[in-house]
């Protein structure tokens, strides 16, 4: 406080010389001012100088550390605005892609409005490849077909599966006009002469069959007899038709069968037939069709051989062929068909040279010209009643004695 007071009073002392008059008034205001200086701590006067500018240093360094919270503060706030203009222009970006679909969808449909979007795309849905799709696949073929998936031949070349079913049928037809009389050509009395006479049939001709079973039937009339019969004796009869001592024994056995089995009788339904020694399917149809009246196919060497020269099936396993081509036909139709195709077979369509010259159906047959296409050439190849010469029965049908058929000579004669 003294020190206060000497400082003052020398302040007011240099005053008062200036004007003495105003001195009292001078020092008045130093008393004022004076408590203003003593707030601060004791000490010089530079160093209450100094002390009382730190408030005016931390007043600027406050002010400094302040100063860069408000650009800060700005920056927030312009980040803040400039948010959605970042997220309209991440829509802008998504959209672009639909302006682009939108454009092409323009280019694509020139009549199509700008203001309706979802017409653009609606042409769209009638492009050509869904139409492509429309084509139905091989499978769909396959399904229409009446055999199973495994018999199934597909029509050679460029014919369809109605062409061929057509033609097929049109050849039964014009084969049924050429061989009216036609029937089995195995003389027979009784479905067991038949089933006999079809066995021994194998890899022989049925001429040759016919002029042996006389004698066998004559011996042995019934399947009792036959079953009983001496094999040595069989086999001497037999012998003619080739394969004799085979022949033989199926034959005997077969008759055993059905003595012991069926009561003496031959069976009429196809499971039981197959189950006889030596008898097969083709063999068990002849005996169907022909004793019994029931439909069925018989796939012999001649029909096997005309139905894949005619392409109604390229297979080659027998029991193929017959779902194949009885695919093409009602079941009706079987057993007359397989009678029509394997005497055309033996009389102009024959295995080594066919007389394509002479042939009924030379228009409707693919193979046309694999043989002789001359006329009078082709006429010299015809065999049987064709060609002016006896048929196979030694006993046939009165219808075929009407058409003009002559009946075989018995075995040893001419």
């Amino acid at each position: 406080m003294g020190e206060q007071g000497s400082d003052g009073g020398r302040e007011s002392a240099k005053t008062a010389k200036g004007s003495p008059s105003k001195q009292p008034g001078k020092r008045a205001a130093a008393g004022k001012d004076a408590p203003a200086k003593t707030a601060a701590p004791s000490g010089s006067g530079s160093a209450s100088g100094k002390r009382t500018a730190s408030p005016a240093k931390k007043a600027a360094s406050t002010a400094k550390k302040t100063a860069p919270a408000a650009p800060a503060k700005k920056a927030a706030a312009s980040a803040k605005k400039a948010a959605p203009a970042k997220k309209a222009a991440a829509s802008a970006k998504k959209a672009a892609p639909a302006k682009k679909a939108a454009a092409s969808a323009k280019k694509a449909d020139p009549a199509a409005k700008s203001s309706t979007p979802a017409k653009k795309v609606a042409p769209i849905k009638k492009a050509p490849p869904p139409r492509k799709q429309l084509v139905a696949p091989k499978k769909a073929t396959a399904a229409v077909q009446a055999a199973p998936a495994e018999t199934v031949v597909e029509p050679a070349g460029d014919e369809s599966r109605t062409a061929l079913v057509r033609r097929a049928r049109r050849i039964n037809r014009e084969l049924a006009e050429v061989y009216p009389y036609a029937h089995p050509e195995l003389d027979f009395e009784n479905p067991f002469q038949l089933v006999v006479a079809t066995v021994l049939s194998a890899q022989t001709t049925d001429l040759r069959v016919n002029q042996t079973t006389p004698a066998l039937f004559a011996k042995y009339p019934t399947p009792e007899d036959l079953a009983a019969a001496n094999p040595e004796e069989v086999e001497e009869i037999l012998r003619p038709t080739g394969f004799f001592r085979a022949k033989t024994k199926s034959v005997i056995g077969l008759s055993k069968a059905l003595t012991e089995d069926f009561g003496g009788e031959v069976p009429g339904r196809l499971e039981d037939l197959v189950k006889l020694p030596g008898v097969g399917r083709k063999t068990a149809f002849v005996v169907l069709g022909n004793a019994f009246g029931r439909p069925g196919i018989t796939v012999d060497t001649h029909f096997q051989r005309l139905v894949r020269r005619w392409r109604w099936t390229g297979e080659t396993d027998p029991d193929k062929i017959e779902a194949a081509v009885g695919a093409l036909f009602p079941k009706s139709d079987w057993t007359d068909l397989s009678h029509h195709v394997i005497w055309h077979g033996r009389r102009i369509c024959h295995a080594r040279k066919p007389a394509c010259g002479a042939c009924p159906i030379a228009a409707l047959c693919p193979a046309y010209g694999e043989g002789e296409t001359d006329p009078e050439k082709a006429e010299k190849l015809l065999k049987y009643e064709k060609g002016g010469l006896p048929g196979q029965r030694l006993n046939p049908p009165q219808a075929y004695l009407d058409a003009g058929g002559r009946p075989a000579p018995p075995l040893g004669a001419g």
